[in-house]
This record gives structure tokens, C-alpha cells and sequence, in this order.
């Protein structure tokens, strides 16, 4: 079993940043490929990031490429999600996930943990 925790959801404008954060607890956290997700309001939960065990493969969804940052530190057991220039179809809930994986993958089926979330809103 693997616990996961997410932090650093808030409130912002767009153009802004927030950092999030994930916090793994239990079984073997570097084995695993993380990953994050979002889920607007209605929609189902999409892909956003991806990170391969040791933090040498990432992976972004096309809208996020360039404005979003996924990274991992093995030593803390946490993972991160950097983003800047936020724009207000950012909107949702966050997700951090991990996949007992050697690759990246981008489906929501094969993610094996979730966390609870984090509510990100982008304000126009």
C-alpha cells in the first residue's frame, strides 16, 4: 500500500503559479511512476504529468507543455507539481497518482494509488 497526500492548491489569478505538492507514505516509493491528474467541474479525470522512478522520463499533456514542471524527490518521498502561467481552464481538482510502472503511462486505469486531491482554481 502506498498513502498519498497532495498539497498546495489555492486560489490564483491567471498568469500566476502554485506549487504542489505530494507526499508518499508506505510501501516502496521510488519503484513507482507518478503521475498527476485534474478533474474540472463535470468533466472526467484527465492526465497532466507524468514521472518515471528515478526522475529521468517525464511526461506532459500538450496544453500544460511548458508552463507546468512535474519533478520528484526519492530522498523525501514526495513528488511535485510546478506551475506557472495558470490560466483558468486549469481550473479543477489535482490529483497525484502512482502506477507500479516502468513507463508513463497516461491513463487513469492504470494508476494502482490516488490521494484525495486539491482544489486549484484560476481566477480570470
Amino acid at each position: 500500500q502506498v498513502q498519498l497526500v497532495e498539497s498546495g492548491g489555492g486560489l490564483v489569478q491567471a498568469g500566476g503559479s502554485l506549487r504542489l505538492s505530494c507526499a508518499a507514505s508506505g510501501r516502496s516509493f521510488r519503484v513507482y511512476t507518478m503521475g498527476w491528474f485534474r478533474q474540472a467541474p463535470g468533466k472526467e479525470r484527465a492526465f497532466v504529468a507524468a514521472i518515471s522512478w528515478s526522475g529521468a522520463m517525464t511526461y506532459d499533456e500538450d496544453s500544460v507543455q511548458g508552463r507546468f514542471t512535474i519533478s520528484r524527490d526519492n530522498t523525501k518521498n514526495t513528488v511535485s507539481l510546478q506551475m506557472n502561467s495558470l490560466k483558468p481552464e486549469d481550473t479543477g481538482v489535482y490529483y497525484c497518482a502512482a502506477a507500479n510502472s516502468r513507463f508513463l503511462p497516461t491513463k487513469v486505469a492504470l494508476y494502482d494509488y490516488w490521494g484525495q486531491g486539491t482544489q486549484v482554481t484560476v481566477s480570470s
